[in-house]
């Protein structure tokens, strides 16, 4: 058993649409290799931060990650199923497991707070920065195009 400490960059799109790690970002990687009778037993932790924006009022969004992962790495393809890992010499490739690991754990719709009340639909304001009074006149549209027939005063009272 070996166990290793490494700070490496993040490969390109890890992530979904509204969030993911940036690409080239420290990824730290506590990872633990064990020889079995199949080949090598992968198993670790990685740490990442993750940037992306409000699902709600699209403002940026910054957090980190932990995941943990587990992966058999076989020494030879003969051993190996289709889609299992395949040692290449000495060497492992961690990105395809590191990437699985983060995507299944990150938020769909991501907030930059419990509490973000989003953008308004009729202008776009952000809600949180607008007055608490802030509202539209909202007209229907099966009224609208009457809106024109009635004069603004209406002098009917003083007859």
């Amino acid at each position: 058993m070996l166990q290793m400490t490494r700070t490496l960059p993040a490969p390109a799109e890890i992530g979904v649409d509204m969030i993911g790690v940036p690409k080239d970002a420290d990824v730290e990687l506590d990872i633990r290799l064990e020889a079995v009778m199949e080949g090598v037993l992968v198993t670790g932790t990685a740490r990442a931060p993750l940037r992306g924006e409000c699902a709600r009022c699209l403002e940026p969004v910054a957090s980190e990650t932990e995941v943990g992962f587990q992966e058999l790495f076989f020494y030879s393809a003969d051993e190996a199923a289709e889609g299992d890992s395949i040692l290449d010499g000495e060497l492992l490739d961690l990105e395809s497991t590191f990437r699985d690991a983060v995507v299944l754990t990150l938020p769909l719709s991501p907030v930059c707070s419990e509490d973000c009340t989003g953008l308004c639909v009729e202008c776009g304001v952000r809600l949180a920065d607008a007055e608490p009074d802030h509202k539209h006149e909202v007209i229907d549209a099966r009224w609208a195009k009457l809106q024109g027939l009635i004069p603004e005063h209406n002098n009917d009272q003083e007859s």
